[in-house]
């Protein structure tokens, strides 16, 4: 009989509180409780919160927004062509000088796209990526699931370069079409320049909207701050020669497209005058990367 020492028998009874040999047990080093899910890499991650993003993005107010932006300018492209069935010589004119369709084009870009429409789309969008889940208290729900956080910023911001970029790539392709099928336009020999156009818009809207998502994560008014920094600061630094203008992202674009502007003594050489400083296309490129 065995011993009776006030101890219970190990051998004969185990110990609940023991693991069973071949049983997980909850909490146990290397298994996961129930409750834990399993964390995801950063670009699956990512890859979810892009497919909800997009999703809200596309059918927000928002987007009738951007579509009215990007809907100026081909209104305009649709006024010129109007203006050249009632002109006289078939062609548009500034100060009494003829503009070619490439020049037309180039400044409508420059202008109406990479000065207004692409830092305008990239406020409003890049610094409500962060600022929207913050106000909506939803911030701390996301980083409380099983995620790298970077996957959170990461899925918003890829979400809003596709959203931009298929508004915005389509109406510069309308405008090109209806500028450079005027007479005198040549649609084969402005092609390339189109191309290049489509890269430095798309180059545009990538840099400004990682600069107001920042933006949006460090300010507690980031639209406002945005705003400033688009029709407050690039276009007075712009205006000043010296170091200044290096630090504003349309300084860099400008050393990108790849139209000539007109040389003429006119209105629009005037113009154009003030944005003939610009960077080279490799120092463009390394900056804005």
């Amino acid at each position: 009989m065995p011993a009776e020492t006030g101890m219970p028998s190990t051998s004969a009874t185990p110990d609940s509180r023991l693991p069973t040999p071949g049983v997980p047990v909850p909490g146990a080093r290397g298994e996961r409780t129930p409750h834990e899910a399993p964390s995801l890499s950063l670009w699956r991650a990512a890859a979810r919160i892009f497919d909800l993003s997009l999703d809200q993005m596309l059918w927000s107010r928002r987007t009738v927004f951007m579509a009215l932006v990007v809907g100026g300018p081909l209104l305009i492209a649709v006024l010129v062509r109007i203006i050249d069935l009632f002109a006289t010589r078939g062609s548009v004119e500034i100060v009494g000088v003829q503009v070619g369709s490439a020049a037309i084009f180039g400044l409508m870009v420059w202008v109406f796209f990479l000065r207004f429409a692409v830092p305008v789309l990239a406020v409003f969008y890049g610094t409500s990526l962060m600022a929207d889940e913050v106000e909506d208290k939803t911030l701390t729900y996301l980083f409380s699931r099983p995620i790298p956080r970077g996957a959170v910023l990461l899925g918003k911001y890829l979400a809003y370069l596709v959203c931009t970029v298929a508004v915005v790539l389509p109406s510069v392709v309308l405008v090109y079409l209806l500028i450079m099928s005027r007479p005198g336009g040549s649609l084969a020999g402005g092609f390339m320049d189109l191309v290049k156009d489509l890269v430095v818009i798309v180059l545009g809207l990538a840099t400004y909207g990682a600069v107001f998502a920042w933006v949006g994560a460090q300010f507690k008014r980031p639209l406002l701050t945005g705003l400033a920094f688009v029709f407050a600061w690039e276009p007075a630094i712009l205006l000043i020669p010296g170091y200044l203008r290096r630090f504003s992202v349309a300084y860099y674009l400008q050393g990108l497209v790849p139209q000539a502007m007109p040389s003429d003594d006119s209105t629009a050489s005037l113009l154009t005058s003030l944005f003939r400083e610009f960077p080279p296309v490799s120092t463009s490129l390394l900056w804005l990367a």
